[in-house]
């Protein structure tokens, strides 16, 4: 059986799409579910396109989701290098066998003739019917092609596509499916003026070289998956050709087409992995990691957009996905990118945090906040509360109670609770508290009830104005552990300003 070795080669170009980062993982899974090796492979041929600190961000993206390498630019490997703008001798060599092979051919068509040219001719295409009205080495005289050389006149080198001819590709996901040569345009595949090929060969070469055995890629299927394969007979690779795989796309959460930053930036979720600081424009995209969700969560929801495991299963560790993934069970058509079902998945993986580890995290909020208390009390306050928020950073706000006394209160729970004898109500309480030497919450609550009933009061009436009075609002968990955590003088104090405040 042919050693599975896939890549994951992302462009320097910018920030890390969410999509790229679930082409990543289901590459992860699909190798490692076959005892197969994952390489981390940059394509920075696009010098115009490089951004600075691109590379570092995708390393630290996939390193933050515990999406690790075999071999690529951050360790290294018997395949080195791994950026392909260091491999620009390798490729060298293959552009001169494909021009002297008559498979490629130097074209000198400045971008000014180009976009003349498209203006011109509706949906213009550089192919078999309009190359010969170009300026290439098809077209011109051996001597006009000295003079352009001897003039060092930039020129790229296309790769030349004979029309009408049926491709055939057998994709593990889409099936069988054929294109027509006619379709596809000579392609750029080399450029003088940085001396680098265009990521459609350097991809090629690269795969065969690093003995890739399976491409599995978010990408449209043309022109790309055609012309590679075209490329691929061209050197005489047929037998080393890798297996094709094109996932389907992540559409937007609402209306048609493929997901975009704006989507994120217009329905309030992050699109990239980590904070990005676009470095051209100074803007600061948010990512998943600063908004706090957990990145085992934020896998496991990426794994089931587009794969389906054949079971009502929805919570999986890395493991058990590795274990269960196939291709076969991933879908031909786009997954709709379900934001709400990002943060359920958060919920649920910050319940199975301990509260020990939630209280660690939530303390460097309190220090920001200048408040200390003791672990204790953190961790009982974390597991009383924890249910109730998707992220860490909500806990603030829902527990703040915890440790300020409220300044304000809700005017509307008033409205609802506060009657004209819960004032009276709260000093009657006030007094059977402050004679109370036990404030366990179990002895606490005996004697508030037995209080109640001997006075015949209403439970709800009086345990909803006591809330206000502890909280400031209707929110908040067992009242009597609230008690028991911010104590009896406090409870007391809070119980009395209350009383001043609200008339």
């Amino acid at each position: 059986m042919k050693k599975i070795r896939v890549r994951f080669a992302p462009s320097p170009t910018g920030a890390l799409h969410i999509g790229g980062v679930r082409t990543a993982l289901y590459n992860y899974l699909f190798a490692k579910n076959l005892g197969g090796k994952m390489i981390l492979r940059i394509e920075d041929t696009d010098s115009a396109r490089f951004v600075e600190g691109a590379e570092k961000y995708i390393v630290e993206s996939l390193n933050w989701l515990n999406i690790n390498f075999d071999e690529g630019v951050h360790i290294g490997g018997e395949y080195a290098p791994y950026r392909q703008s260091e491999r620009k001798e390798i490729y060298k060599k293959y552009i001169d066998y494909l021009l002297e092979k008559k498979a490629a051919y130097i074209a000198f068509d400045t971008p000014e003739e180009l976009e003349a040219k498209r203006t011109q001719i509706a949906n213009f295409q550089y192919d078999a019917s309009t190359r010969m009205t170009m300026k290439n080495t098809l077209s011109l005289s051996k001597e006009e092609v000295e003079k352009m050389i001897n003039a060092e006149r930039n020129f790229v080198v296309r790769f030349k596509i004979e029309p009408n001819q049926i491709i055939k590709i057998s994709d593990l996901i889409r099936g069988d499916v054929s294109v027509n040569s006619s379709v596809l345009d000579d392609k750029v595949i080399y450029k003088s003026t940085d001396q680098l090929p265009t990521y459609h060969l350097a991809n090629v070469v690269d795969d065969h070289l690093m003995e890739i055995s399976h491409v599995i890629r978010g990408e449209e299927w043309l022109p790309s998956t055609p012309l590679h394969v075209l490329l691929y007979r061209a050197f005489g690779w047929e037998d080393t050709m890798p297996q094709f795989a094109h996932l389907p796309l992540l559409l937007k959460p609402d209306g048609n087409g493929k997901l975009s930053k704006r989507d994120g930036d217009r329905l309030g979720f992050p699109v990239f992995p980590l904070n990005w600081n676009d470095p051209k424009t100074s803007e600061i995209s948010f990512g998943y990691r600063e908004k706090g969700y957990i990145p085992e969560a934020l896998v496991n929801f990426l794994a089931l957009l587009g794969w389906n495991p054949g079971t009502e299963q929805e919570i999986f560790s890395m493991d058990e996905l590795i274990q269960m993934f196939s291709l076969e069970r991933v879908s031909k058509s786009g997954a709709k990118f379900d934001y709400e079902k990002a943060k359920w998945f958060n919920h649920k993986y910050l319940q199975m945090k301990s509260n020990d580890d939630i209280a660690d995290e939530f303390n460097k909020i309190l220090i920001e906040k200048n408040i200390v208390t003791d672990t204790d009390t953190l961790v009982r306050i974390v597991a009383l509360m924890k249910e109730r928020v998707n992220f860490i950073s909500e806990l603030w706000e829902q527990c703040e109670f915890f440790f300020i006394a409220p300044k304000t209160y809700d005017e509307k729970a008033i409205a609802k609770r506060w009657k004209d004898d819960s004032s009276q109500q709260m000093r009657e309480l006030f007094e059977i508290l402050k004679n109370l030497d036990n404030f366990l919450p179990a002895n606490t609550e005996k004697v508030v009830m037995d209080w109640i009933s001997e006075r015949n009061y209403n439970v709800g009436a009086v345990m909803n104005v006591l809330r206000i009075a502890l909280v400031g609002a209707s929110k908040g968990p067992h009242l009597f552990d609230i008690m028991e955590i911010t104590g009896k003088e406090e409870t007391l104090q809070r119980i009395t300003t209350a009383v001043t405040k609200i008339l």
